[in-house]
């Protein structure tokens, strides 16, 4: 969305994902948060790092994650997330990895950007925002 305006945030796997296959809305929002501040859960670089084939992927993707502030899970983030896994992963289907990127965002009460709006559109208090 050329011209929107974003707040500064954590950006989802998802979207980290796309840039690296080039896809050009994802690069551009990238590069539009880069202004700001490129912010990621750890839990999102270690699921870059699983998803390298090779050892020129992973040195690409330690390359990228070193433009990156990537924010660590506290213990208030480790409570957070098993309060919403405990809540949401019967009725909702809600896994560790999202329950645990989504607490990183509350903790901080910053804006999770990602295309998967549905993974976390059943947690109330956290600010999702699709960017593309």
């Amino acid at each position: 969305m050329e011209g929107t305006t974003y707040t500064n945030g954590i950006i989802d796997t998802d979207i980290l994902i796309d840039a690296t296959k080039g896809h050009k809305d994802a690069t551009s929002f990238l590069v539009r948060q880069q202004v700001l501040e490129i912010q990621i859960s750890i839990i999102s670089a270690i699921e870059l790092v699983v998803g390298c084939r090779d050892k020129v992927e992973l040195t690409q993707t330690q390359k990228f994650l070193q433009d990156c502030t990537v924010l660590p899970v506290t213990a208030t983030g480790s409570q957070i997330a098993y309060q919403l896994v405990e809540s949401l992963y019967l009725s909702h289907g809600l896994i560790m990895a999202d329950a645990l990127i989504a607490a990183t965002a509350l903790e901080r009460n910053l804006t999770l950007y990602t295309r998967n709006i549905r993974h976390f559109r059943m947690i109330p208090q956290l600010k999702v925002s699709q960017p593309y």
